[in-house]
């Protein structure tokens, strides 16, 4: 199972469940668990050969990695903590995890917070997967790293993410990096599926306004789903949370608490 932390609430019987991008972990969210802990329960999620799930798994190599395969892994935690429903967040990659439960299991999502959100690789960013794949099993892994956070982070006010979220990447074994970037690789037709569905989730995107490769394909998804909304953050970029951490604290806290 996958290692977790949970931040148990007095009164309240509303969950918050966290879900972290690729290469990252749990810690990124350490500027937000004071706060909601204020007001929900709160589940830390680390997905499987990230933080602490690094060693949680003799098969880590073996097994084949799929969007519902991770997916599945989130959904053993909420039912061994008996969570029926909880609103989750995500930022980045962990945004297509929770829209995919939400798709297999929309009875246990309350409401999806999508900071960072990917539901489309331009032209750019495919050219980027295509340069990674020819190059993952010759390059040091944290090589390409480095390079994409750099270029969807490329600002000086994105250097405290682009530094953390490479800090945490390089936890990661060579071979569990290439197995999550092969999964990165290869969702185009599911992300093409999900801006295609509107799922009827109350669903808030928190995007950085500086977050060029994808703020554009949530604007237009905004405008067609009914139950989506969007809030631009100023002078930030794709990583919503760390980057401006009272503006997301504040403004997620007061939709779910709306809800």
């Amino acid at each position: 199972m996958l290692s977790y932390t949970k931040h148990k609430h007095k009164t309240s019987n509303k969950w918050v469940t966290f879900v972290h991008g690729a290469g990252g972990s749990s810690t990124i969210w350490y500027k937000q668990v004071r706060e909601f802990k204020k007001h929900f329960n709160v589940l830390l999620l680390d997905l499987r050969g990230h933080g602490n799930s690094k060693h949680n798994f003799k098969d880590v190599f073996s097994d084949k990695y799929t969007f519902d395969f991770i997916t599945n892994d989130i959904v053993e935690v909420i039912n061994h903590e008996k969570i029926e429903k909880s609103h989750f967040v995500g930022i980045s990659l962990g945004t297509i995890l929770i829209r995919n439960l939400a798709e297999k299991h929309p009875e246990r999502v309350e409401s999806m917070i999508m900071g960072g959100a990917i539901m489309k690789l331009n032209l750019r960013s495919q050219v980027l997967m295509r340069l990674g794949v020819i190059f993952k099993s010759v390059v040091p892994y944290i090589w390409l790293y480095k390079f994409f956070a750099f270029v969807i982070m490329p600002n000086k006010n994105h250097k405290e993410s682009r530094l953390l979220f490479v800090r945490e990447a390089k936890k990661l074994y060579q071979k569990e990096f290439i197995r999550w970037f092969k999964l990165t690789s290869e969702i185009n037709p599911l992300l093409r599926f999900f801006r295609t569905v509107d799922i009827k989730i109350p669903t808030l995107y928190v995007m950085g306004r500086e977050d060029y490769l994808f703020l554009p394909t949530i604007e237009k998804i905004v405008a067609n789903h009914s139950t989506s909304d969007l809030f631009v953050v100023e002078k930030c970029g794709h990583v919503v949370n760390v980057e401006q951490p009272m503006v997301f604290n504040n403004t997620v806290i007061s939709y779910l608490r709306q809800l």
